[in-house]
């Protein structure tokens, strides 16, 4: 159904080869081709924020000599986080998007065995 669709032109060009590869092996529909412009946004943000990092570093210091964490950090962490989602919500590793049920999150969540 959305075969001919393009990629945007504002994404990188690693990530217009990515969305073709998603066209070319999945059948999506419209409301699909939004998630995934804006899991292919999110995935060009957090390697602007990666390039960013690698070569400022991850801290600058102020004007009064402290160290301060740079806004790419929140950048990334960000976008990777919007990135993974909306991959689940796309269902792209073949598991069903939001009817596959997941582990709920209890009060000793992240601490079993």
């Amino acid at each position: 159904m959305a075969k001919s669709q393009k990629a945007p032109a504002h994404l990188r060009p690693a990530t217009q080869k990515w969305w073709k590869s998603v066209l070319a092996d999945f059948d999506l529909e419209d409301h699909h081709l939004r998630l995934l412009q804006l899991a292919a946004e999110a995935w060009d943000q957090a390697q602007g924020a990666r390039e960013v990092l690698d070569k400022d570093g991850q801290t600058f210091t102020d004007r009064f000599g402290q160290p301060k964490e740079r806004p790419e950090v929140g950048i990334l962490q960000n976008a990777r986080i919007a990135f993974a989602r909306l991959l689940r919500e796309l269902a792209l590793d073949g598991v069903d998007a939001p009817e596959a049920p997941r582990m709920s999150r209890t009060r000793d969540y992240g601490r079993r065995a």
